[in-house]
């Protein structure tokens, strides 16, 4: 079944989803020139709310920045369009997906003389890996691709051509019966899934890889973070060698579509025991306690949408 709604957002205005079209000769489709974020709109116990929105429009216009694609809004425009798309769909729960891209005007490399397209889309989509996942945990296996090397592309930045690795990364992992890969940075460190974070735990402390493994800055990852510095725990971000995946007593991913899910075994060996370990759970107890609205929203991280307001794009 598609995942798509009824209206979607492009250039200004509110239309509907058959209509909002690209030629086939845009530059990004040609040559990977767009800039994207993937965010949450969550039903809460008092109505649908946007997920540390304002965080992730501040990386779209810094992605934008690099990719010197110039993008028509700034943050709290970006955050009144998502409000009233999702209003305008009457959805108390989706993906959001904004989206800055080149259109067409030349076919050479640089496209600074092409138009630029804007477009915010909100779809339904559950748990990324699976909703047993979240629970159970899934097998992955060490990726033979590696991420990008430093000065050969912008990790930091969610630039779509950049995507044709972690597409490489995921395909691997599935022809060979994985749910997903894990990739090592050029000098053979832990970095990560091809659209995830990734947290080790090795006797009760918690390990991630900083930025300078090939890594996305991830919100979702900066979520775990705070969580579990919360709850007590020590975070420490440093260069994990790939046996650390092997030692560890538990593994989990993060992301905006992963949301916090655990990894139950890598390259065929079990994490742990083979199932969800305890610190894992209760940093998941605390991140859906927050985006379901049972636990209180500490670090003001839900933007709450009132879906009986006017749509004004």
């Amino acid at each position: 079944m598609a995942m798509r709604a009824d209206f979607i957002w492009m250039n200004g205005k509110i239309i509907p989803w058959e209509q909002a079209t690209v030629h086939v000769f845009s530059h990004a489709l040609h040559y990977g020139s767009s800039v994207f974020e993937g965010i949450r709109v969550y039903e809460t116990r008092t109505g649908p709310a946007i997920f540390r929105g304002p965080e992730h429009f501040e990386r779209l216009l810094f992605s934008a920045k690099v990719a010197r694609i110039p993008s028509p809004l700034q943050v709290d425009e970006w955050m009144q369009v998502t409000a009233d798309v999702v209003r305008a769909n009457r959805q108390t729960n989706a993906y959001v997906r904004p989206l800055l891209f080149r259109g067409y005007n030349t076919l050479g490399v640089d496209g600074r003389g092409c138009p630029v397209d804007a477009v915010l889309a909100t779809i339904p989509w559950g748990a990324y890996l699976g909703a047993e996942a979240l629970e159970k945990g899934v097998d992955v296996q060490v990726s033979s691709w590696r991420r990008m090397a430093p000065d050969t592309l912008n990790a930091l930045a969610k630039i779509g051509g950049q995507y044709v690795n972690s597409q490489s990364i995921v395909m691997e992992a599935k022809d060979n019966g994985f749910a997903e890969g894990i990739a090592l940075d050029v000098n053979g460190y832990i970095s990560e899934g091809s659209g995830e974070n990734i947290f080790l735990i090795h006797k009760g402390e918690i390990y991630t890889p900083p930025l300078s493994n090939s890594i996305l800055g991830g919100i979702t990852r900066h979520c775990a973070m705070t969580i579990a510095r919360d709850l007590g725990y020590t975070v420490k971000e440093m260069t994990l060698p790939r046996e650390m995946l092997y030692l560890a007593d538990e593994i989990f991913f993060t992301g905006t579509a992963a949301e916090i899910t655990p990894v139950r075994s890598v390259d065929r060996m079990a994490v742990g025991n083979g199932s969800r370990g305890p610190i894992t759970q209760a940093i998941q107890e605390v991140f859906f306690g927050i985006i379901r609205g049972d636990r209180e929203d500490k670090w003001g991280w839900l933007t709450p949408v009132n879906l009986n307001e006017p749509v004004t794009a």
